[in-house]
């Protein structure tokens, strides 16, 4: 009989010290399938306007992944100041043009970069990017 007992009192201790390693270990996320770059805003002039840019390009992927989208913003640093955004589909790189341009404000560039397997993929495995602050 004590053996019984002795026998359940170790599994007891055991499956305890299981849990309690549970608990103390910290998860990683996932690295992204696909691997994306933001550039920092920048001012561009184009056809005689000064514009802010930003880029989401893509630079690889893993496994059986491959390059679904890629969507890049930039907005005026400030309270309830309008952004813009623009997405690209596959490789593509998503650039975005933001104006009015004005010199000595901040502006945030942000975006993400998506891979998936299937086609039809309904949430596609996302990179996030940004935010990048730089005053221009």
């Amino acid at each position: 009989m004590s053996r019984i007992v002795h026998g359940v009192l170790v599994g007891l201790l055991v499956a305890g010290s299981a849990l309690a390693g549970i608990g103390s270990a910290h998860a990683q996320p996932l690295p992204p399938a696909c691997t994306y770059s933001l550039s920092p805003p920048q001012v561009v002039h184009t056809d005689g306007t000064a514009r802010v840019t930003a880029t989401v390009s893509f630079v690889g992927c893993t496994g059986p992944f491959r390059p679904a989208m890629s969507v890049a913003c930039v907005h005026l640093a400030g309270p309830g100041s309008q952004g813009q955004c623009t997405q690209a589909r596959g490789p593509g790189a998503a650039q975005v043009y933001f104006e009015p341009y004005q010199p000595g404000a901040t502006y945030i560039a942000g975006g993400r970069g998506c891979g998936k397997v299937f086609e039809d993929a309904l949430e596609p495995n996302c990179q996030m990017l940004g935010p990048v602050n730089v005053t221009l």
